[in-house]
C-alpha cells in the first residue's frame, strides 16, 4: 500500500472517471488530468474504449488510463439499465484495481450519467473524497432526446440530486449550471467551482484555406460537432434547401463533420431534400481534416434546438469556432450567446428562414465576417481558453484536499502556481 494521507511526501492521488467518451479523445476530461498532473498530482482515469482508443490500459504522458468496454448507445429503458449497468459493473472492478494498486485520495465522476456517484459512495466511507463534475444536465438531457418526461425523467432528476448530495465539491461548467448545483442540488456557493470546458488554443493555429474543400463552389458552411436530435442537423439541412431552393444560392457546398446516433438518419434526410450536391458528411474526421474545414469555412454554424438542456449548455462547437477565428450563426440560447457575443448571428429559436438569411447575410459580407470572427478568436483568448480553467480546477481541488487535511501546497517537488498552460 502507499504512504497514508498524512505523509508529505506522497502526491495527490486522484482517480478521474467518465463514462460517455474514452480519453484522450474527451478533450475537456484530457485537459483536466494534463493539468492536474502538471501541477503534481498522480493522475488515473476510468474510462470506456472507442473512437480508435480500444487498449484496456496504457500510460499516456504519466496517466495511467484504464479501459472497459460497453454496450451500443442507449435507446429506450432497456437499453439504459444494460449501458448503466455494465458501466457500473466495470468502473467498479477497475475503481478496486486502482485503489490496490497506486491508490487515490480523491475521485472525480464525469456525467453523463449521474451514476459515478454510486461508485465513489463506498470509497466515502474509508476517507476517500468526491468532486462531481457536471458536464450535462441529464434531466433536461434525456428530454431533450426523447421528447418527454415520464417515469425515467424523475428518476434521472433523483440520480443528480444523488450526485451532488454525494459531491464534496461539484464542478460546473458555466454559470447556468452552477446555479442548479446550488438550487436543485443544494450545494454551498463556496462548493461549487466553475470550470468552463474552453480549447486549449495550442490545437487552433491558422492554416491557409483549401479551396478544393469547397467542391467547385464559391462559399464553405463548416458544422463540427456530435449528431443527435437536440442538435438540429434536421432544421440545418431545411435552411440549406431554403438557401438553394426559395433563394438560389446555387454557390454553397457546406460539410458537416462529426458522429453520433442521428448521423445516418440526417444523412438520408439530406439526400431526400436532395441536398447532396450541397451537403457532404464526413463522420468523425481527423484533427487535420476537421481544422483544415474550420480554416477554409466562410462561416460556421450551431443549429442546437430550443430546449432547457441547450439553452444552458455550453457547447464545444462554438468555442472552437471562435477558437478558428470564425464568424458563425446559431440560434439565440442563452449560454451560447454568452460565450460567443458579437462572434455570432444569433436567429430566433428554431426559424430555419431567420437562420438561413443569417447564413446569407455573412457569405456576402466578408468584412463583417473577418471583424465577427476576430472579435470570436480574442474573446478566447482573453477569457475563454482552457488556461482560463486551470486556477478554478486547482482551487477546487485546493478545497476537497483541505478536507482530507492536506494543506495547499502539500504536493511534493512541484510547485501549484506553475499551470501548465
Amino acid at each position: 500500500m502507499t504512504a497514508s494521507i498524512g505523509d508529505k511526501a506522497r502526491p495527490r492521488r486522484v482517480l478521474i472517471i467518465v463514462e460517455n467518451l474514452p480519453v484522450p479523445f474527451d478533450r475537456r476530461v484530457w485537459s483536466e488530468a494534463t493539468t492536474l498532473r502538471d501541477n503534481g498530482y498522480q493522475v488515473s482515469v476510468i474510462c470506456p474504449t472507442g473512437k480508435g482508443y480500444d487498449a484496456k490500459f496504457e500510460i499516456i504522458d504519466d496517466i495511467y488510463v484504464y479501459r472497459h468496454d460497453l454496450p451500443l448507445e442507449a435507446r429506450g429503458a432497456l437499453g439504459y439499465v444494460a449501458e448503466y449497468g455494465a458501466a457500473f459493473f466495470h468502473q467498479m472492478r477497475l475503481a478496486l484495481k486502482v485503489w490496490r494498486t497506486r491508490g487515490f485520495d480523491v475521485i472525480q465522476g464525469c456525467n453523463p450519467p449521474d451514476t459515478i456517484w454510486a461508485v465513489a459512495l463506498p470509497f466515502k466511507l474509508f476517507g476517500k473524497r468526491y468532486i462531481f463534475d457536471h458536464h450535462d444536465i441529464c434531466p433536461e438531457l434525456f428530454e431533450a432526446k426523447f421528447q418527454k418526461r415520464g417515469l425515467l425523467y424523475r428518476l434521472m432528476k433523483v440520480l443528480e440530486w444523488c450526485s451532488f448530495k454525494c459531491a464534496d465539491v461539484s464542478i460546473a461548467t458555466n454559470e447556468s449550471y452552477r446555479k442548479i448545483a446550488v438550487e436543485r442540488g443544494g450545494k454551498s456557493p463556496e462548493d461549487v467551482f466553475i470550470v468552463r470546458s474552453g480549447p486549449r488554443l495550442d490545437r487552433f493555429q491558422p492554416r491557409p484555406p483549401k479551396p478544393k474543400l469547397k467542391r467547385g463552389k464559391t462559399h464553405l458552411v463548416g458544422y463540427v460537432g456530435v449528431i443527435g436530435f437536440q442538435e438540429g442537423l434536421d432544421l440545418y439541412i431545411d435552411a440549406v434547401e431554403h438557401l438553394v431552393r426559395a433563394k438560389g444560392r446555387e454557390d454553397i457546398h457546406s460539410i458537416i463533420i462529426g458522429s453520433g446516433p442521428e448521423l445516418e438518419a440526417v444523412k438520408a434526410y439530406a439526400a431526400e431534400k436532395g441536398l447532396t450536391e450541397h451537403i457532404e458528411f464526413t463522420g468523425r474526421a481527423p484533427d487535420d481534416l476537421l481544422l483544415d474545414v474550420l480554416y477554409t469555412a466562410d462561416v460556421c454554424v450551431n443549429p442546437d434546438r430550443f430546449n432547457a438542456m441547450n439553452d444552458q449548455s455550453t457547447m464545444n462547437k462554438t468555442m472552437e469556432y471562435m477558437a478558428a477565428g470564425r464568424a458563425m450563426v446559431q440560434f439565440d440560447l442563452k449560454e451560447s450567446r454568452y460565450s460567443a457575443q458579437s462572434a455570432s448571428l444569433y436567429a430566433k429559436p428554431d426559424d430555419i428562414v431567420d437562420f438561413a438569411d443569417k447564413i446569407e447575410d455573412l457569405l456576402d459580407d466578408p468584412t463583417k465576417r473577418a471583424a465577427m470572427g476576430a472579435f470570436g478568436r480574442k474573446r478566447v483568448e482573453d477569457d475563454l481558453s482552457w488556461k482560463e480553467s486551470i486556477a478554478p480546477l486547482l482551487a477546487a481541488y485546493e478545497r476537497v484536499f483541505a478536507r482530507l487535511g492536506r494543506a495547499p501546497g502539500d504536493v511534493a517537488a512541484v510547485n501549484p502556481q506553475t499551470p501548465a498552460a
